[in-house]
């Protein structure tokens, strides 16, 4: 009986330990006073030389490449990459609190036991 309360408070101290690091370490990121773990990394590709277009199909590969450039002036890689990275750390925070709760939870039932 004594080691299931000891158990549950290991659970419980573990699982509010996960959520408030998480949650801690959210707002850091979040408040930009720390970036993001970088999963994601976008490299800048170099401009190749243009070459004449002779037949159609050259000509919509030359149309195609130059709107994937101008759509990449727009929207910079390093915007993506940010964004990717942002969105990927609050999916695995999500997945930290929820973790953290569900042991949190199990420690509170053996408590009550």
């Amino acid at each position: 009986m004594k080691l299931k309360k000891i158990i549950g408070w290991i659970l419980l101290l573990a699982g509010l330990m996960i959520i408030v690091w998480s949650l801690y370490s959210s707002y850091t990121i979040f408040s930009a006073k720390k970036p993001a773990p970088e999963l994601f990394k976008m490299e800048e590709k170099g401009s190749s030389p243009v070459q004449e277009a002779v037949s159609p199909e050259d000509m919509q590969q030359e149309v195609e490449k130059m709107v994937k450039e101008q759509i990449g002036e727009m929207i910079p890689a390093e915007f993506l990459s940010k964004i990717l990275n942002l969105v990927s750390w609050a999916v695995l925070a999500g997945i930290l609190v929820f973790g953290g709760s569900q042991m949190a939870s199990v420690g509170i039932k053996l408590l009550k036991k």
